[in-house]
């Protein structure tokens, strides 16, 4: 078979290049691209069946991104040695892809389509994950598979106060800010990431400054597509039918009660949900049911329809909610922390029906978080895990095995926290936020949350941290739009953009956004962005309420943690042949004692149940690592005795001889007459060291001088 083998080049503006190439792998794909920015090659591949099951009424659309170790040269870790299930790292990418293509697909487009991405080649500076989408739209785009891009996506940083598009590994650790941002030519669809408290106005800077290399690798896309014969004729398909009859039929019954509804302002969730079933059943006593039970995917996407045009239109038309609120009005909000006593900090936070109890544990380095990759390793010493278990909607279903979705959240989350968090803390922190209740928004409620958990158990946040999520209602045909704070779960659903930001009261932490239209304007994004603030405002000022600030002191029940640094020479003394030292102190004191060598010098943790645990193995590492004072007293044990006096152990590894002269005033002719025996204690001064550095100790300095008998000086 002939193949085209072609490649398009486009420049990122910096002297760097990135390369699309297509025809040359996998070409039984229905596409196939590899994009190449330095020595880091990604590859994606898409294949749609040509025709939908029965009954989908939506795109089963599934993005999978790995990373192949033997492309940057490693071995996988484990004992099978070899690429497993995806790691989070990995899910997070899938996830950024999916977000940014799946409004891109045909409404009506329901076939099985599986796109996977792979990063085969990594120089371990450049980072697959910028340039997954890249690869993904490109691959749609030489396919015959029908999509509404090109799309794109770019990671953006301000380093030093200039934005840099696609930076390298070491460039991110000096960024104050780092976001991915997907968009069309025409509109930014998506943007997740992290910084340190920006103004609204410089995000808009970030986001407008990728759109104009976006808009470029678009331009890339289309260059590369317009050469290939089966790009230029998209296959046709018909995955929906309709009936005009029965679509009046559900216009004429469902639009003036859910309009109505919505109107009324039902703020239970639950409420809301019964009159819907209730509209439901009017509507299938209309219909019939044999014509309801032939024609079911079809009506439910009527009805879905039908409800959503009647809900927007009620919220442009009052300028009102579903729950009665006005557009930027909070939901009543309530928190408690210390809930938990046998935590080491707790929290609950409440906002409407969407609930949070989030606990934080304190831990030593060895709890640190592993992270292993193809191409990213080390350890993070902050950790946030997210549970959306099914009660907190009310569905009668049992836990699985930790969801994508739960991962995506959970990571947001921890964007907008970790950057608070003072580089004076010692702990390993792990907060876990079960959400109990949801109605929107958990993933704000989580951020809320483990800030008041963090600051219950005494962590030194430099700031409280809160989140909001906004939504938007628009129409196209009236030009009218409605900007909404903290919206509900229908919200999200019916809405067109759900916009999460979370941060201080003086900037921005973390955002995540999402567009469900095309061309969203900047003014406003603007809007939300600002509208947002107050809202982040105002939740700050609620949580104030319960707890202004950390704790000053942890919780009787929470450990302690003390870190400092020893000459390197002592780090053997400290260990001890075999770990025999360090083992016994451990045993002794109930603590975990670690040591490593750190630019020649010895980094000591200790971590223990209390404070006194603690101290007292910080005070036997003192002795050990102690420098003999001539003029000191010291407390000694006997090690072994000679003839001429006794060796004597005053320091850890430190030994000397007190003299058989030196024990006593009075004369000792024989050791034995001395009284003591090997492991006996006693109290010596240490009163010279010789130029060999021996040590020379006496007990008689500290005993008192016998009395002179009378006439003696005579």
């Amino acid at each position: 078979m002939n193949y085209q083998h072609l490649t398009q080049v486009m420049d990122l503006g910096d002297g760097r290049n990135v390369t699309l190439e297509t025809g040359k792998l996998a070409k039984q794909a229905d596409g196939s691209v590899v994009v190449r920015l330095g020595d880091t090659m990604v590859m994606a591949t898409v294949v749609s069946d040509k025709n939908a099951d029965d009954g989908i009424d939506f795109l089963p659309l599934m993005v999978d991104y790995r990373e192949m170790y033997a492309g940057a040269g490693r071995f996988p870790g484990g004992f099978f040695k070899r690429e497993a299930r995806p790691s989070e790292s990995e899910i997070l990418t899938c996830r950024l892809v999916d977000r940014a293509l799946r409004p891109l697909f045909p409404d009506d487009y329901h076939s099985n389509t599986i796109i996977q991405i792979q990063m085969i080649s990594s120089d371990g500076e450049n980072m697959p994950d910028a340039l997954a989408c890249l690869a993904a739209s490109a691959a749609i785009s030489v396919s015959d598979i029908p999509f509404n891009g090109p799309v794109s996506e770019v990671r953006v940083a301000r380093i030093d106060g200039a934005f840099v598009i696609n930076p390298t590994i070491s460039q991110l650790d000096e960024a104050d800010l780092e976001m991915v941002i997907a968009g069309t030519s025409d509109s930014i669809v998506m943007v997740e990431g992290e910084m340190f408290e920006i103004s609204e106005e410089e995000m808009l800077e970030a986001i407008k400054t990728a759109h104009e290399v976006i808009k470029r690798q678009i331009d890339a896309q289309n260059a590369l597509a317009a050469n290939i014969k089966k790009a230029k004729s998209k296959r046709e398909y018909s995955h929906e039918v309709d009936d005009e009859a029965i679509l009046a039929t559900v216009k004429e019954v469902v639009y003036a009660p859910a309009s109505a509804m919505a109107k009324e302002g039902i703020a239970n969730k639950s409420i809301r949900g019964e009159r819907l079933d209730a509209l439901k059943k009017e509507l299938i006593e209309k219909l019939g049911d044999e014509v309801y039970e032939e024609n079911k995917p079809m009506i439910a996407r009527y009805f879905k329809a039908t409800q959503k045009k009647a809900v927007r239109d009620a919220v442009l038309d009052t300028r009102k909610r579903l729950d009665g609120r006005d557009l930027n009005e909070i939901r009543p909000i309530w928190s408690e922390v210390n809930y938990l006593p046998g935590a080491h900090g707790s929290a609950i936070f409440t906002r409407g029906e969407t609930q949070s109890l989030t606990t934080c544990t304190l831990g030593a380095a060895r709890d640190e978080q592993m992270i292993d990759g193809a191409f990213m390793q080390g350890t993070s010493a902050f950790l946030l895990h997210y549970n959306f278990p099914a009660f907190s909607t009310g569905e009668a279903r049992m836990p699985r095995s930790t969801s994508r979705r739960e991962i995506g959240h959970g990571n947001l989350a921890f964007r907008a926290l970790k950057g608070m968090i003072s580089p004076e803390n010692p702990y390993t922190i792990r907060v876990v936020s079960d959400i109990l209740e949801s109605n929107g928004s958990s993933s704000m409620a989580t951020v809320c949350a483990g800030s008041l958990a963090m600051m219950d158990a005494g962590v030194q946040l430099e700031k409280p941290v809160a989140g909001i999520a906004m939504g938007l209602i628009t129409d196209a045909e009236t030009n009218r739009s409605a900007v909404l704070s903290d919206i509900l779960g229908d919200e999200d659903f019916l809405g067109d953009m759900d916009f999460k930001v979370a941060g201080t009261k003086d900037g921005i932490t973390a955002v995540q956004m999402d567009i469900k239209i095309d061309g969203l304007p900047y003014d406003i994004l603007e809007q939300a962005l600002n509208q947002a603030k107050e809202g982040r405002l105002h939740i700050l000022g609620e949580m104030a309420k319960t707890l202004e600030a950390p704790r000053e002191e942890m919780k009787p029940n929470a450990p302690r943690l003390m870190r400092f640094s020893i000459d390197k020479e002592f780090i053997g003394a400290v260990i001890g042949s075999g770990g025999k030292v360090i083992q016994e102190m451990q045993a002794v004191t109930g603590t975990t004692i670690s040591i490593e060598e750190v630019d020649n010098v010895g980094e000591v943790e200790i971590f223990g149940p209390t404070g006194d645990a603690v101290d007292q193995a910080f005070q036997k590492i003192k002795q050990i690592t102690a420098t003999p004072e001539v003029g000191e007293e010291y407390e000694a044990t006997v090690k072994s005795i000679m003839d001429y006096g006794m060796f004597v152990e005053f320091l850890p590894t430190k030994e000397g001889l007190l003299h058989i002269s030196e024990i006593s005033h009075a004369r000792i002719e024989k050791m034995e007459d001395a009284g003591f025996s090997k492991g006996d204690k006693v109290q010596v001064k240490l009163v010279g060291i010789d130029n060999k550095g021996r040590f020379k100790l006496s007990r008689k300095v500290l005993l008192p001088a016998p009395a002179k008998e009378k006439g003696s000086e005579e």
